[in-house]
């Protein structure tokens, strides 16, 4: 995932991170009560635009899991803004 110009590369990182915090029941739990949505409602939320945008809000706003992530999927943690930067701004947030 070097070219994080690519909206497609840029999502397929979010995925990882959203996969990243569920396989934890904290880390998705810590995710659910910030994004203020309960676990019955992550599916749908989750085709809502700005939601992968959020995931990597949510990473990014805590420097330690983002490193915890880096180091458990080999994906930089410098290329976790770059993926931020290509999703844009969404028309409307989940």
């Amino acid at each position: 995932m070097t070219n994080m110009n690519s909206r497609e590369a840029a999502q397929a990182v979010a995925i990882e991170v959203l996969s990243f915090l569920a396989r934890d029941p904290d880390r998705i739990s810590g995710f659910l009560a910030n994004a203020g949505i309960g676990p019955d409602r992550l599916r749908d939320v989750a085709r809502e635009p700005g939601f992968l945008a959020a995931v990597l809000d949510y990473l990014l706003a805590d420097e330690p899991l983002l490193l915890m992530f880096s180091e458990d999927s080999g994906i930089s943690a410098r290329s976790v803004p770059a993926a931020r930067m290509a999703l844009g701004n969404p028309d409307k947030a989940f």
